[in-house]
């Protein structure tokens, strides 16, 4: 599992979040663990809780008015519980100056306190996807992946299938290229799995015959998109093997394929010669988003037809 330092967390959130780092910076490289985040006993990030503490405890207004009833030597014994080397970091959120048992328990233990102006629930609401997607489980692919009318299309097929092509076809009909060749892919929720682009691999697109093409200079910044979530898997088939394995031709159970766990919708699309892929892609989008919103263009059909022979038996 991947894991994630303080001092990533901090550095990467600065701005955004207002952070202020107020004490334990010999925490900085302290890491979040997303197994340890995975255990039911604990949470990635939470209001502060002296039974269940999250790898990040957030004190809010509240739980700054809690501490600051109790008496020094109990709220620095229960801060203590906290800062246990298990939590990662202690954020103060919404509050002004820090509780000095605070401040002296985040030294003591090397735990870091952070504090920022917003308020705890908008905080919270702002760093779970980003924590979901520093520490979500990663694997790549071989294929092309694009934002097609919306949606995160994943093209894959034998090499030299015409995937790229097909990506390029694609572009150039209004779609955004998120990756080529190698697509890496993050779990970032139990049903979401999100596709990225390597650093070296960004903007660029491999075509045989024209080498590597340069996405971004030659069809401008909307031409490219960073991240989508893979809703739809295109899977380019030889005509060979399709021959060897004909497909049905009104399937009324859809095709499918586990990512990471994650069930996703597959089409397999026969190449031949003159067969317009892009066009077949598009389509094959534009069917799923109907079978989402519960129009089923084939059982539709099937029903047509058995109520056409029952009439035709009366």
């Amino acid at each position: 599992m991947p894991r994630v330092s303080i001092a990533r967390l901090f550095d990467e959130n600065r701005e955004r979040l207002r952070l202020e780092w107020v004490a334990g910076r010999a925490g900085a490289q302290r890491e979040l663990d997303g197994a340890l985040a995975a255990d039911s006993a604990h949470g990635m990030i939470g209001h502060l809780n002296l039974i269940h503490p999250s790898l990040i405890q957030v004190i809010g207004t509240a739980e700054a008015s809690y501490l600051a009833g109790l008496a020094p030597q109990e709220c620095r014994a229960a801060l203590a519980r906290v800062a246990n080397g298990e939590v990662a970091c202690i954020v103060l959120a919404g509050a002004g100056t820090p509780p000095a048992p605070l401040v002296q328990v985040a030294e003591a233990s090397g735990t870091a306190l952070i504090s920022t102006p917003l308020p705890s629930f908008e905080l919270m609401w702002l760093l779970r996807p980003w924590l979901a997607r520093a520490l979500a489980q990663c694997t790549t692919t071989h294929g092309v992946f694009l934002e097609v009318l919306g949606m995160g299309v994943l093209i894959t097929g034998d090499s030299g299938v015409g995937k790229s092509e097909l990506a390029l076809e694609l572009v150039s009909r209004g779609s955004g290229l998120i990756a080529d060749d190698i697509v890496e892919l993050y779990r970032i929720g139990p049903e979401t799995v999100e596709g990225r682009c390597p650093p070296m691999l960004r903007d660029f697109l491999e075509v045989r015959g024209l080498g590597v093409l340069n996405i971004r200079t030659i069809f401008g910044e909307a031409a490219l998109r960073p991240r989508k979530n893979l809703k739809l898997i295109v899977h380019l088939e030889r005509p060979a093997a399709a021959a060897a394995r004909p497909l049905e031709r009104l399937p009324l159970n859809a095709g499918s394929e586990e990512v990471m766990g994650v069930e996703v919708r597959k089409v397999t699309i026969p190449v031949a010669a003159g067969r317009n892929l892009a066009v077949l892609t598009e389509a094959a989008v534009r069917n799923y988003v109907l079978q989402l919103r519960g129009m089923d263009s084939t059982r539709e059909f099937v029903a047509r037809q058995a109520q056409q022979m029952k009439d035709g038996e009366r």
